[in-house]
C-alpha cells in the first residue's frame, strides 16, 4: 500500500465528523455518512435475534476490523460483527477478525457497491465464516458461508420478509419479516 494513501486515510479518519465512518477498501478511501433510522432498525432486529438465540455471543456495531483481503491495511467497519463475548476487550481501533463468526452489512445508496463487491471478497479472504448481506435496494437477504480464497462457496438468498438459516455456530433461522 502506498504510504500516501495510508496517510490520507489517517487524515480523513481523524477529521471525520462524529458518526461518519472512514474505510480503506481495496486501496480506496470511502467516507460513509451516518446510517438512517431504517438501517439501524434492521441492525437492531438482527442483534436482538442473535441475543435471543446465542447469549454467549457479543453483538458489535461500529467495530473496526483488520481485514487484509479488503485492503492492504484492512480497515473496515462492518455494520454488525458477531463473535464470542470478550473477543475485543482492548483499546484497539481495528481488530483481528479471527474470532468473528458473522459479519453483517445493510446496504444503503452510498455503500451498496462496496458491500456487494470489495467487502464480500475481503471478508471471504479473511476467512470470516458467515457474511450476512441485507440488500435493501434489491429487497434480498443473502447468507454467504464457506469462504475459500476471495469468495464464499455457498450462498442462500431470500426475499426480505422470509426466514433464512444461519449456519453453525449460530445455527438458527433469522426471521427477516421485521426488516
Amino acid at each position: 500500500m502506498d504510504a500516501s494513501v495510508e496517510a490520507a486515510f489517517d487524515a480523513f479518519d481523524a477529521a471525520a465528523p462524529e458518526g461518519w465512518r472512514v474505510e480503506l477498501i481495496e486501496g480506496k478511501i470511502h467516507v460513509v455518512p451516518p446510517a438512517n433510522g431504517e438501517h439501524e432498525e434492521i441492525v437492531s432486529e438482527v442483534t436482538g435475534q442473535v441475543r435471543d438465540h446465542r447469549k454467549d455471543y457479543g453483538r458489535y456495531t461500529g467495530l473496526g476490523l483488520h481485514v487484509p483481503g479488503a485492503s492492504d491495511t484492512g480497515k473496515v467497519i462492518p455494520d454488525l460483527v458477531i463473535a464470542p463475548k470478550g473477543s475485543f476487550a482492548d483499546d484497539r481501533r481495528y481488530h483481528d477478525p479471527a474470532p468473528v463468526v458473522l459479519v453483517g452489512e445493510v446496504t444503503s445508496e452510498s455503500t451498496a457497491d462496496n458491500d456487494r463487491g470489495p467487502k464480500l471478497r475481503g471478508y471471504a479472504r479473511a476467512g470470516i465464516p458467515c457474511y450476512l448481506l441485507i440488500d435493501r435496494e434489491a429487497g434480498t437477504v443473502i447468507v454467504y458461508s464457506e469462504p475459500s480464497e476471495d469468495r464464499y462457496t455457498r450462498a442462500a438468498e431470500i426475499e426480505i420478509s422470509k426466514t433464512v438459516a444461519l449456519p453453525e455456530p449460530l445455527g438458527f433461522d433469522l426471521d427477516t419479516s421485521q426488516f
